[in-house]
């Protein structure tokens, strides 16, 4: 049978020192590794942070950023369409001098009777081969009366010789074209129901609407805007 000894106090007191040491041991590699924890745990919501405060600081940029561009584009824009306007509005202005030239130029070429007598006698004739009536008014300027009478025997020995038809033209002197008429001839058929005009202004506005494109071709050159051509 076993006997058990007791332990000396010298003997308790070492047990006591080695309890004590690994006790602390123990205490010392917690506490290590609560405070790697705590670094990681740190670490991790700093990192977090930052994210958070760069993904912030982006997005304030980013709209920012935005906003400033579209500011920019607006600018631009607005400059753009300034600037186009007033390109196209002294165009514009250019081509309205050019035509109200032409239109001085052709008051001009009354003043030469033979001329403008030819000229009349050739407005008569298309007027009185569109109407294709026998009895047609003529109205002219007051000052045209003379030449405008010769011009109408011109035109209607012409136009029987051209379709052996008979044909009678009278001016309308109750109703003659307005003094700011330029020159040129204004033939009524269909019992007054049908005009023709074949004054020197509408000849001038015909001209501006089918020569126009080519006109601004020839002094701005093509339209990059423009597709398609006749």
């Amino acid at each position: 049978m076993s006997q058990s000894h007791a332990l000396s106090d010298d003997q308790v007191g070492q047990e006591l020192k080695k309890m004590t040491a690994f006790i602390k041991q123990e205490a010392m590699e917690k506490g290590r590794e609560i405070e790697i924890k705590a670094d990681e745990e740190f670490a991790i919501e700093k990192s977090k942070l930052v994210r958070q405060e760069t993904a912030a600081i982006d997005t304030t940029y980013e709209k920012k950023f935005k906003a400033a561009q579209m500011s920019q584009q607006i600018t631009r824009s607005t400059v753009a369409n300034k600037t186009r306007l007033k390109v196209l509005s002294a165009r514009q202005e250019l081509l309205d001098a050019i035509f109200e030239a032409a239109q001085k130029k052709l008051g001009d070429q009354t003043k030469d009777k033979a001329k403008y007598q030819t000229v009349l006698k050739g407005l008569l004739l298309e007027g009185f081969y569109a109407l294709s009536e026998d009895k047609l008014v003529v109205r002219a300027r007051k000052a045209d009366k003379d030449v405008v009478g010769k011009a109408i025997k011109d035109a209607e020995k012409e136009y029987k010789e051209k379709t052996k038809k008979e044909i009678s033209a009278t001016i309308d002197e109750s109703s003659p074209l307005p003094d700011g008429c330029t020159g040129g001839v204004l033939i009524v058929g269909g019992s007054g129901k049908i005009e023709i005009t074949n004054t020197f202004d509408e000849r001038l506005k015909l001209l501006e609407d089918i020569a126009l494109p080519s006109i601004r071709t020839k002094l701005f050159g093509p339209n990059e805007n423009r597709k398609f051509y006749e």
